[in-house]
């Protein structure tokens, strides 16, 4: 048994980690977790990659003013901020909703079971 499966003391490990990670519930945690975070992730790298894009071969349609001296351009720029700041509040309510109760329930069970 390594010194990091081990309390400070040296006495028997008190939580089976690879236990709990193999556990319905953990399995359960995991798959909401990649639910929201593959989709989320392969839509934003698209839409960055049609911005870099447009960026470099539209340049007509990326240069078009919108009105004074904004244009779609730096329309589409600013976007990119707003789009990860609306992907981090998506985020945050989804974890609060379908990945917090989980957690906290395989959190206490492991604090509710000592020594196993």
């Amino acid at each position: 048994m390594s010194s990091t499966e081990q309390d400070v003391g040296g006495a028997e490990p008190r939580t089976d980690w690879e236990k709990i990670q193999g556990s319905p519930e953990f399995t359960d945690l995991r798959r909401r977790l990649r639910v929201f975070v593959f989709p989320m992730t392969a839509l934003f790298l698209l839409w960055y990659l049609l911005y870099v894009l447009l960026a470099d071969y539209a340049h007509g349609f990326m240069s078009t003013k919108l009105f004074g001296n904004i244009t779609v351009g730096l329309v589409f720029g600013l976007l990119q901020f707003v789009s990860t700041f609306v992907i981090t509040g998506l985020y945050v309510r989804y974890a609060n909703r379908k990945l917090d109760p989980v957690a906290d329930g395989i959190r206490a069970k492991i604090e509710g079971e000592p020594g196993k």
